[in-house]
């Protein structure tokens, strides 16, 4: 069995910020993967933009070298010259008029041709190139604008920008990305939920004891001091990747597999998320920030100073109040220099109500679907067998486990990475995959509570030791409910 490729109509993809570490290791190793799958086509063309004045074949050997660095498999040398001969580079300056009107020759007369311009640049920029793209008529009803996290720092701050860019492109040109949701494992949520009789009946308060995500990371703030200091984990990883993931795995059915219709039932779980007043926020949320290790540095050192109260480690129980999940709490969890570079969903589904096993078992663990997202995506799902051999009734559990890499890459499928799908999602005009602005917005009204609150508590995140699974708070938290997580990286 081989994967179907539809190849994509043909394209101009502009790339701001063509020299950065986000267009580098993942935007062109993505579309070169897309074009050895044969998805992209010859015609297609790629413009690099940014402000280092380098020449197109400066940029072009360049880049070579950066997708054979950064690609993951061997690289086929015929087609990385296929991809590379594709591509352009120019100077520009984003705030100035520099280049903008060589950008304008370059793409020249192609009105019916989809246009993507991706922004891979500091928010704060957004609307700025917005505007001159808008003013030098750059645009078509065919163009994309797409936009990568963080979009706004709060819920004004976001609203601000959806109207900025509303004055100049319809909804519908607008692709605000979230790498997490083009992951394989992410999108099986769904057909998982939807696409089998199994697991939809179950998937509610009556069955389900509690849920947990976790988005765990080996890696300290990096180089990445001044950004982080000041977004935390909190507006870094909650707000976006681990809210998509509860979305996902909350929502109701939709009317059907569209852009809107899923759009609609992941807001509608964000507005249905119980608001955290201060009392609620101190009860149901633990911060952290990681202290020095044997080998490794603190976050303070990491950021170049002491004193700071920005949280690089987050958990909290969150309520979600409408008749499916009313009773079950959902946990969440996320941080830096852990123990295991590690990201799954783990839906806990209660107890058997009666055992016939009490004589010899003096509890049953309850079934657990596991949802794998790195570093090997994949779903497992616990089970309690009888232990094979004489001698009475012996139970143990077992896991029924799919591993996406040897059960589909050995017959054939590719399993390509996120940015490989959302880029052909955005050539085709397909935005199941993508946040709209009136959910982006309701993800920060729910979100600024907690950072308010914590703003106003003046004390330290609690610290915690890299190489561990966070402040001892966290524990506490499920504890407390007679519940615990699941190990990192178990």
């Amino acid at each position: 069995m081989v994967s179907r490729i539809i190849p994509v109509d043909a394209f101009d993809l502009v790339v701001f910020g063509a020299t950065g570490d986000l267009a580098s290791r993942k935007i062109f190793p993505a579309l070169y993967k897309r074009l050895l799958a044969g998805q992209v086509p010859a015609d297609a063309r790629v413009i690099g933009l940014a402000r280092a004045a380098h020449t197109p074949e400066a940029f072009r050997h360049q880049l070579a070298a950066s997708i054979r660095a950064h690609v993951g498999t061997a690289v086929d040398e015929a087609c990385l010259a296929r991809f590379v001969s594709q591509v352009d580079y120019l100077q520009l300056d984003v705030l100035g008029e520099a280049g903008w009107a060589e950008l304008v020759a370059r793409l020249g007369e192609h009105g019916a041709r989809i246009r993507v311009f991706y922004l891979s640049v500091a928010p704060g920029l957004f609307s700025p190139i917005c505007d001159r793209l808008w003013r030098h008529g750059i645009t078509t009803v065919q163009s994309r604008i797409v936009a990568e996290k963080p979009f706004g720092h709060d819920f004004e701050s976001a609203r601000a920008l959806n109207l900025h860019l509303a004055a100049h492109f319809a909804e519908s040109q607008l692709y605000r990305i979230d790498h997490y949701l083009g992951k394989e494992t992410v999108q099986n949520l769904m057909a998982i939920r939807f696409a089998n009789a199994l697991f939809e009946p179950l998937w509610n308060a009556r069955f389900v004891d509690h849920v947990q995500i976790t988005v765990a990371e080996t890696i300290g703030v990096e180089g990445r001091g001044e950004y982080y200091d000041h977004a935390g984990a909190l507006r870094d990883m909650v707000q976006n990747h681990l809210m998509q993931l509860l979305c996902l795995i909350a929502m109701e059915p939709p009317s059907r597999f569209a852009p809107d219709p899923v759009r609609d039932e992941k807001l509608k779980v964000i507005r249905a998320i119980e608001p955290f007043d201060a009392e609620r926020v101190r009860e149901d949320t633990v911060r952290g920030q990681y202290r020095a290790g044997a080998d490794v540095p603190s976050y303070a050192d990491d950021i170049g100073r002491t004193g700071s109260r920005t949280e690089s480690f987050v958990a909290m129980k969150l309520r979600i109040a409408n008749w499916r999940w009313s009773g079950t709490p959902f946990y969440l969890r996320t941080g830096k220099r852990l123990r295991a570079r590690f990201s799954e969903i783990a839906v806990a589904f209660r107890e058997v109500p009666h055992s016939v096993f009490a004589q010899t078992v003096s509890r049953l663990p309850a079934n657990v679907l596991v949802i794998r997202l790195q570093p090997d995506e994949g779903i497992t799902l616990r089970m309690t067998i009888k232990e094979p051999g004489p001698g009475g009734m012996r139970l143990m559990e077992v896991p029924l486990d799919m591993s996406f890499a040897e059960a589909l890459v050995g017959k054939g499928l590719h399993m390509p990475d996120a940015y490989e799908r959302l880029l052909m999602d955005i050539v085709r005009g397909d935005q199941t995959l993508f946040m709209r602005g009136d959910e982006v917005e309701a993800a920060w009204a729910w979100v600024d509570p907690i950072a308010a609150a914590w703003e106003l508590d003046r004390r330290q995140p609690q610290p915690y030791d890299p190489g561990t699974s966070g402040p001892d708070d966290a524990l506490m938290l499920m504890h407390r409910d007679n519940r615990r997580w699941r190990g990192i990286g178990e």
